[in-house]
């Protein structure tokens, strides 16, 4: 750390005006700000180093943006210290952030906050002191097509990739797709043309694969994981080894989509429909849209992929912006397993009682077949735990704590009812309705399913894979495994039948995209089975004539996601409009709305409940006023803080729960 005497003081000979982005989350208060530079901290007081300022009679940390000549203001304060002369923010994040603060309503600190780590002083000492890396690498050879040829557009994905451009591409991969290794292979394809690569995945397990596929591809050292689950050492190691330019490529969870790559010239994004790529501290950025601001700004080439294919992804097809790789219809009957629901009319002719049975004796069959064929088996049950949902066996009133009213759960066979909210036991529970003292399953989770399961087929081993334990891959063999959506291990081999039990739960929540968060998890789930050819079955306990069980059965999440996408449009929800959401307490909602100049053609709805006491207010405008609402949204909670109201209030600009 650098600093100065008070009385040594004067300015630097060269830029002595430093603009500082001041660690401040106050709205009013998001821009830079003039201090001088101290001669004797010229050196260290580059663009991107971290920096103390005297701030409000305060010392605040900030960000040192650029050099100037000179200032509209005519006193200004010196630099207090640099923190450390290690610029960690690149001038093209600095860049990005601010466009992602304006598009989220938000502050270039809270977005600054997001994408560079928290300092680690050993780290940065090693980082200092270390040798640079020894000359320029080995230039790559042009990767080989391999799985992309499965896809008609996928060669020339590639080529363009490794002659130095920059398509933009929205990828349907097929059932039983590595998709790790078609990742690898497109970004070995941007590094053969000198450029580097960003991708961000939205979970460990995810990282974790991908990094084994481009270790094999690049061999090792070619690449940094970025994750907050890293831990701060290695988390600020990864980031810096991207900043001096060590590695080309950098991939992560969505702590990475700010991640400085040099010579940007791909981002890529998997299963962008996953909610953890939405990010739950203020601004609340989404991966997926940073990631497409970035190569707006770099003039990169983009990569969406996933097995499903959500309403936003479909935008970019429908606008022009991307093209999409699918596979032709050959290639994918003769990768897909045979899907098929237990609600449709052969089946209830069949067997009457499939309509209300768990599992209908089509799904009891499949699974029973498998094992015969020494095959796993996969079950997937949407909600995790015992029976986490219970009612009164009687009159089937929903079985609710006596002293929160929250619901109550049974932890296990021989357990007492507890409830989900207060975690009181409840064990002389007795309906209010009737009186009853016995309890029935609303919902059945995991761990009962398994439980049932290993009675239906005895000696078979079972697993389970969920909160507690994920499983990453299995062996081949005959087993069952239960897992939660987003749980499902790797089988080697693929699994011989899945089962999409209680598919009720996803496809009745009150929720916008209820169809498309079903769709992604059924596909991510039956992609692991082996294809039909070689025995694969999965059987979805829902009716067929729904709209995402027909998009399953034909595995086309492009046909889903345009339906969805046109009913958005007649609708005005987004993608096709955008939204912004308004939460707080009444009186402080209505106060920010009171202040905010919305533009033209803005519509209020709402209110809604949230949570406790609070409300939520939705403002709707055309896609082309998005920039206009959320300019109105900053500028009127810039007023709010700047008269220090005490009441806050959450703006989300696209949050993915609208109601």
């Amino acid at each position: 750390m650098t600093t100065t005497r008070r009385d040594d003081r004067r300015p630097a000979d060269g830029s002595p005006v430093a603009r500082v982005c001041v660690d401040v989350p106050l709205a009013h208060l998001d821009r830079p700000f003039d201090y001088l530079v101290p001669q004797a901290l010229a050196a260290d007081a580059v663009p991107g180093v971290r920096v103390k300022v005297r701030f409000a009679g305060q010392l605040v940390d900030g960000w040192l943006l650029e050099r100037t000549e000179r200032s509209d203001h005519p006193r200004l304060a010196y630099l207090d210290k640099v923190v450390s002369a290690v610029p960690v923010l690149a001038p093209e994040v600095a860049r990005l952030a601010r466009v992602v603060a304006d598009r989220y309503a938000g502050s270039l600190a809270d977005v600054l906050r997001l994408a560079v780590p928290p300092r680690h002083a050993r780290v940065e000492k090693e980082i200092i002191t270390a040798a640079p890396p020894a000359g320029e690498p080995e230039p790559e050879p042009e990767p080989e097509p391999e799985g992309w040829r499965d896809y008609p557009a996928g060669p020339a994905l590639l080529r363009a990739l490794a002659g130095g451009r920059s398509p933009r591409a929205v990828w349907s991969a097929l059932p039983g797709e590595d998709w790790a290794a078609r990742y690898a292979t497109a970004v070995a394809a941007t590094v053969a043309a000198g450029r580097g690569a960003l991708v961000v995945v939205a979970d460990g397990r995810d990282l974790d694969r991908l990094d084994a596929a481009l270790t094999a591809r690049l061999g090792a050292g070619r690449h940094v994981c970025l994750s907050a689950a890293l831990g701060p050492a290695r988390r600020y190691r990864a980031f810096l080894a991207a900043r001096r330019g060590d590695v080309p490529v950098v991939i992560g969870t969505r702590a990475a989509m700010f991640a400085p790559v040099d010579r940007l010239g791909l981002v890529a994004i998997w299963d962008d429909g996953d909610d953890l790529h939405a990010e739950p501290r203020a601004p609340y950025p989404h991966a997926r849209d940073v990631l497409l601001t970035r190569a707006q700004l770099a003039e990169s080439g983009v990569l969406v992929g996933g097995y499903a294919r959500t309403a936003e992804a479909q935008l970019l097809v429908e606008t022009g912006w991307a093209r999409e790789v699918v596979a032709d219809r050959a290639v994918l009957r003769a990768r897909t397993p045979a899907i098929v629901p237990t609600g449709d009319d052969p089946q209830l002719a069949r067997d009457p009682g499939a309509a209300t049975a768990r599992l209908p004796s089509l799904a009891w069959t499949a699974a029973r077949e498998a094992l015969r064929a020494d095959a796993p088996v996969l079950v997937q049950v949407p909600r995790r735990g015992y029976l986490p949902s219970v009612a009164c066996a009687d009159c089937r009133t929903p079985a609710r704590c006596p002293h929160c009213a929250g619901p109550l759960a049974l932890p296990s066979a021989g357990g007492s009812p507890a409830c989900r909210w207060c975690a009181r036991i409840a064990a002389a529970y007795a309906c209010p309705q009737c009186g009853g003292r016995r309890l029935r399953a609303s919902v059945t989770g995991a761990r009962r399913t398994a439980e049932e399961l290993g009675r239906a087929f005895p000696g078979v081993p079972v697993r389970t894979s969920g909160r507690e334990e994920v499983l990453a891959d299995i062996p081949g063999g005959a087993g069952l495994v239960i897992a939660t959506p987003g749980a499902e291990p790797v089988a080697a081999g693929g699994y011989g039948a899945i089962l999409l039990l209680d598919t009720w739960a996803l496809l009745t929540r009150a929720d916008l995209r209820a169809g498309e968060e079903a769709l992604r998890r059924w596909t991510a789930a039956a992609a692991l089975a082996r294809p039909a050819s070689d025995g694969g079955r999965v059987v979805v306990v829902a009716d067929g004539a729904l709209a995402p069980v027909q998009a399953l059965l034909r595995w086309d999440a492009g046909w889903f996601a345009a339906r969805e996408l046109a009913e958005r449009r007649e609708l005005g929800f987004p993608p096709a409009m955008r939204m912004a959401s308004v939460t707080g307490l009444p009186v402080a909602v209505a106060d920010l709305l009171a202040q905010a100049r919305l533009p033209d053609g803005a519509e209020l709805l709402g209110p809604v409940p949230a949570d406790g006491e609070r409300e939520r207010m939705l403002v709707r405008v055309p896609r082309a006023r998005a920039a206009a609402l959320a300019g109105a949204l900053h500028a009127a909670a810039g007023v709010r803080s700047a008269r220090k109201a005490t009441e806050p209030v959450r703006l989300q600009v696209d949050p993915l729960a609208l109601f």
